[in-house]
């Protein structure tokens, strides 16, 4: 709209200038219908030239990475220490919030008594196997002792040098050792199936142990909460006396990252005809009237939620005529001295330069870029 009003305000005076000012020409009726029908044209052309060859919007936002804090506690646990507060700063790593360790590691305690207890089964597991071993052998032993006297009495009864009643004892004496040679090696294999019982190479009962001890460390770990980089904290609403854990799922505080803001701006979708990543950008804020700051096309979001149906069980109703999802360009600002601050939400207006349509097409929307600066030192009207 500003620049129409310009174009149409330069071409008055022109107009102006040719008839009523020098008197080039004399201003007729012919002359009325041919100014009107030039100059609505060269309007028409030029709000096209402008829509397509440099997109145009004010609806913009800087965009910064939100971090919800939660705590991840399991059990209600009672908020010991708050070391933030509102609209701080903070670095990567510093301590945020301190929750009741007391239950935590109590369970760290117990869990790395189960752990010991598990390791001296392991061991006690492989000494089972040596000694079911040494009961094998000695088994085996003893039965080979008997068949050998079962041997010798077999030859010694028929020719009258042994009783028959020797050779029956010792024919159930190997019996019995057969039996405990089975029974052996029955033990032998149980032991060292209960030895083979591993997870990735560990005892199976030392890794579960394990793993409830690296889950108690976490729970005791989580108590106390840092901050994931560097950023500040937003609507800190925890006090101590809070309990947290359980049941809750909401955030106690929202983390605002410093890294990577960037700026999102929306257009009408037919004005991204000619948009592609990489193409130079002005952006200017509202909180920096009369300052311009420089960026480049990041990516095209194509995109809305009109061009999603979430699944249920009702038919999708459709309304014809309705207004057309924008897409959002993401725009990343180049460094600049100037921008002190950089806050999330902050509104401004934006202009993408394709390269289309001449110098002079650029050169308008610049004007206009301008202009939006400059006004928003005395807009909105709220003195």
């Amino acid at each position: 709209m500003t620049v129409a009003l310009l174009i149409l305000g330069f071409y008055a005076l022109f107009m102006w200038l040719v008839f009523y000012k020098f008197q080039w020409l004399k201003f007729n009726i012919a002359w009325g219908v041919v100014s009107f029908w030039v100059g609505f044209h060269v309007l028409f052309l030029l709000i096209v030239f402008l829509r397509f060859y440099t997109p145009y919007t004010i609806d913009g936002h800087v965009i910064r990475q939100t971090i919800q804090i939660a705590p991840r506690l399991p059990h209600p646990t009672v908020l010991q220490e708050v070391y933030v507060s509102q609209n701080q700063k903070v670095k990567k790593g510093d301590q945020l919030y301190q929750f009741d360790p007391t239950l935590y590691a109590a369970q760290l305690a117990e869990s790395e008594a189960n752990l010991a207890n598990a390791q001296q089964n392991a061991l006690i597991l492989e000494e089972n196997v040596v000694l079911a071993r040494d009961s094998l052998n000695q088994a085996r032993a003893n039965e080979q002792f008997a068949n050998e006297q079962v041997n010798r009495y077999s030859n010694l009864v028929p020719r009258g040098g042994a009783k028959q009643e020797t050779l029956d004892q010792w024919n159930a004496q190997l019996a019995g050792a057969e039996a405990q040679v089975a029974e052996a090696e029955a033990n032998v294999k149980k032991a060292q199936l209960a030895v083979d019982a591993k997870f990735d190479g560990v005892n199976a009962q030392v890794a579960a142990a394990q793993s409830q001890v690296d889950q108690a460390q976490y729970y005791l770990d989580q108590t106390t909460i840092y901050a994931p980089e560097d950023g500040v904290i937003i609507s800190q609403q925890a006090r101590p006396g809070l309990v947290v854990g359980g049941f809750r799922v909401g955030s106690i505080a929202a983390f605002v990252a410093d890294a990577n803001p960037y700026f999102l701006a929306t257009f009408y979708q037919e004005h991204l005809k000619f948009v592609e990543p990489g193409q130079p950008v002005e952006v200017a804020l509202d909180i920096y009237p009369g300052q311009i700051f420089n960026g480049k096309v990041r990516a095209i979001w194509e995109g809305t939620g009109q061009g999603q149906i979430i699944p249920r069980g009702r038919v999708p109703e459709f309304l014809f005529m309705s207004p057309q999802g924008r897409f959002a360009v993401e725009i990343v600002l180049d460094d600049d001295p100037a921008l002190k601050r950089y806050p999330a939400g902050a509104h401004g207006a934006a202009a993408i330069y394709t390269g289309g349509g001449g110098n002079w097409v650029a050169v308008l929307r610049r004007v206009n870029m301008r202009l939006y600066s400059w006004v928003n030192f005395i807009v909105p009207f709220d003195v």
